[in-house]
């Protein structure tokens, strides 16, 4: 009886491996998707629908509250810390908040000038009868007195960010006073913030559906009417940010950094779309500072200037949106601004930025802004409809600018890694975790077994930053 051995001997099948779908792909599927089911549940008032998109949403931007006030505590208590690792500490500090000013000014004078030019409340059927004052005010004495909290307790579970950073400030300051005492302390929250950050790289990865539910609840609650109603601000909004992400910062990075934008752009991008999904400049932070770390940027400067640029680095939120806002609201209530006022417009965005805390949405700063120039607070409830819509755009900016500074003040004081910067490309978020988790697996945080530098995810080695 003979046996047929040709079946045990055939290859085994291959496996078919499905591709995996880009991150940017997804949040593009994921406002696609948005859009369309926003519009079914409007439109045949499927009200199952409208709440569950809304549930999505909500429930996505509080899982990004949820790690905002201890992260930003630890991030700014290590950031100031780690400045003892790099020379000139004191000169980098003082050339990224001269930056950080530098660029406001740009951001608010294109706001203005895109303002003056298009006349955006004008022709939109609005009037003072249509606004509301809001309920989240903000005015000079607020501000100057709120920064010192009345306990440590309040600012954590009421979110006060800039108290928050105040508290960080103090105890990185002191810690650094302290010298060797402060390292069981440091060593603590080092381990906190990497615990926080890898949490936190979890609630990225919903960043998708997180945006089939913004974007659903915006189109739901609002429809295209609104929007139709709202053209020439909405367009002003995207076309400023639009100038200043694409123009003003390309230029600063061929000119003042000498390198490539489109290897800027290229390996900064991550961040930016995930900026324009979350609407938080302070959720977006761990991912800012590691595509920043990638371009180039020494670890020790970016662990400084990137959370710091989350909650004080605003251009979208800060400069160009309150220049337009202002002008809008002025043309619905028949006011006329002068010289003057536009001054004070840049004054409050240069120095007033602190105040939008890089969470979602710029209430609090428009309402400053408001209230310097004198114009009616209910002005704020004519754009509050709109707001999620233009948050978007508003924190990608943000977030671009924030990965931008760093990359000029590197460039400029020649400790930019030019090597990983012209490697710099795209990446996945498992690019990303593979890097954390090799990073973790290692004794100083950045060098493996062999004493090589991590490589980056096209497996090009970087050379060792300057200190």
């Amino acid at each position: 009886m003979s046996t047929d051995t040709s079946a045990s001997a055939a290859p085994a099948p291959a496996r078919v491996r499905i591709p995996k779908v880009p991150f940017w792909a997804q949040i593009l599927g994921g406002l696609v998707l948005g859009v369309l089911l926003g519009w079914a549940a409007r439109h045949w008032e499927i009200d199952w629908l409208g709440t569950t998109l809304t549930k999505i949403g909500e429930t996505f931007v509080q899982l990004l509250k949820l790690a905002v006030a201890p992260l930003v505590f630890f991030a700014i208590v290590i950031s100031i810390t780690n400045l003892r690792k790099v020379s000139n500490a004191a000169r980098l500090a003082t050339r990224t908040l001269l930056w950080f000013m530098a660029t406001s000014l740009i951001a608010v004078a294109i706001g203005l000038a895109i303002g003056l030019l298009t006349n955006p409340g004008s022709g939109t059927g609005l009037s003072a009868r249509d606004g509301a004052e809001p309920e989240e005010k903000g005015s000079w004495l607020d501000f100057l007195t709120g920064i010192v909290p009345t306990d440590v307790i309040t600012p954590f579970t009421e979110l006060n960010v800039l108290q928050i950073v105040f508290m960080a400030a103090v105890a990185g300051i002191a810690a650094l006073r302290l010298g060797p005492k402060a390292e069981p302390l440091l060593t603590l929250g080092e381990a906190v913030l990497a615990l926080l950050q890898k949490a936190l790289w979890w609630i990225i990865r919903l960043a998708p559906l997180g945006s089939l539910g913004l974007i659903g609840t915006a189109i739901k609650d609002y429809g295209w009417n609104l929007i139709s109603q709202y053209a020439t601000f909405t367009a002003d909004i995207y076309i400023g940010c639009a100038i200043v992400m694409f123009g003003v910062y390309p230029l600063l990075l061929a000119t003042v950094a000498k390198v490539n934008p489109v290897q800027f752009f290229r390996g900064a991008w991550p961040a930016i779309q995930l900026g324009f999904v979350s609407r938080s400049s302070v959720g977006t932070m761990p991912l800012t500072q590691k595509v920043t770390e990638r371009l180039g940027v020494p670890k020790e400067y970016a662990s400084f200037a990137v959370p710091f640029g989350s909650t004080t680095k605003m251009d979208g939120c800060a400069s160009i949106y309150p220049a337009i806002a202002a002008i809008f609201v002025a043309q619905i209530f028949g006011i006329d601004l002068g010289v003057g006022d536009y001054l004070l417009i840049a004054f409050v965005s240069v120095i007033g930025s602190a105040a939008t805390a890089g969470l979602t949405g710029a209430t609090v700063m428009l309402t400053l802004t408001l209230s310097t120039l004198g114009l009616p607070l209910a002005g704020v409830g004519l754009l509050l409809a709109i707001d999620p819509i233009l948050d978007m755009m508003r924190t990608a900016t943000n977030v671009a600018g924030q990965a931008l500074i760093p990359v000029l003040v590197s460039a400029r004081e020649k400790i930019l890694d030019l090597e990983a910067f012209n490697s710099a490309k795209s990446f996945s978020l498992d690019d990303l975790e593979r890097d954390e988790a090799r990073s973790a697996r290692t004794p100083d945080g950045d060098r493996d077994s062999d004493g090589d530098r991590d490589r980056d995810a096209a497996g090009e080695g970087a050379q060792p930053l300057p200190a």
